[in-house]
């Protein structure tokens, strides 16, 4: 299985665009999706971002000029992506970046909703973590 769902839509074809920072892919469907590095941060599936259960999402901020400086292959169903902020913990199946790219807009509305009910934008920095060592993520 290369997704993690039966039948999903397999990847054609994954370019990663540093100018405009997107990452694209095209699915055997047909579909072809350019997403927001910003927004792949943002939703990283990481424990890190998403916590280890619901409720403990650490909502992103600071990362609009966040880049992909590498991404790998895991195994035949997802990619790892490095961030320019030195995130790299993220694994982000087909699946997910096929959900990523069909509803982008409405990730970004419910981005902007959390940050407005937070009281910060996405320009914000993220505050330092307590008791964390420098580098660290």
């Amino acid at each position: 299985m290369a997704g993690l769902k039966p039948h999903s839509p397999l990847p054609t074809a994954v370019t990663v665009h540093q100018a405009s920072r997107v990452l694209e892919v095209g699915f055997d469907d047909g579909a072809v999706f350019r997403i927001p590095f910003e927004l792949m941060r943002v939703y990283s599936p990481s424990a890190e971002v998403q916590g280890h259960g619901p409720g403990q999402e650490v909502l992103q901020t600071g990362k609009r000029d966040v880049l992909v400086t590498d991404i790998l292959p895991v195994g035949h169903y997802a990619v790892q992506p490095r961030f320019s902020d030195g995130h790299d913990s993220g694994i982000f199946s087909w699946d997910l970046l096929y959900e990523l790219g069909r509803d982008a807009a409405q990730l970004w509305q419910r981005y902007e909703e959390r940050l407005a009910a937070a009281g910060v934008t996405r320009d914000t920095p993220m505050p330092a973590k307590a008791g964390a060592a420098c580098g660290s993520h």
